[in-house]
């Protein structure tokens, strides 16, 4: 559990963006729905937080279509999910 705590913890802090518009979407996901997540779905999660901020903006903006089809799964659930907090 405490380790549980501790990589909720560092993924929080990985979230804070340079950018407030991906802050907004990055960190309300990882509170209320990563621990939910399977284990290949927080990897992708965290691969994903890997990328640059203009890549990942562009691709949450629908600008660009993100080239891996497992990190695009990733942003179509996170925009999913942050759609059904706002219903």
């Amino acid at each position: 559990m405490n380790q549980e705590r501790e990589s909720l913890a560092r993924l929080k802090w990985a979230c804070r963006r340079g950018m407030l518009e991906l802050d907004v979407l990055l960190e309300p996901f990882v509170e209320k729905h990563y621990l939910s997540l399977n284990p290949q779905q927080k990897a992708q999660f965290e691969r994903l937080l890997t990328c640059d901020d203009p890549d990942m903006f562009a691709w949450f903006m629908g600008h660009e279509a993100c080239p891996d089809p497992q990190l695009a799964a990733m942003v179509a659930l996170i925009l999913e999910r942050n759609r059904e907090q706002l219903r």
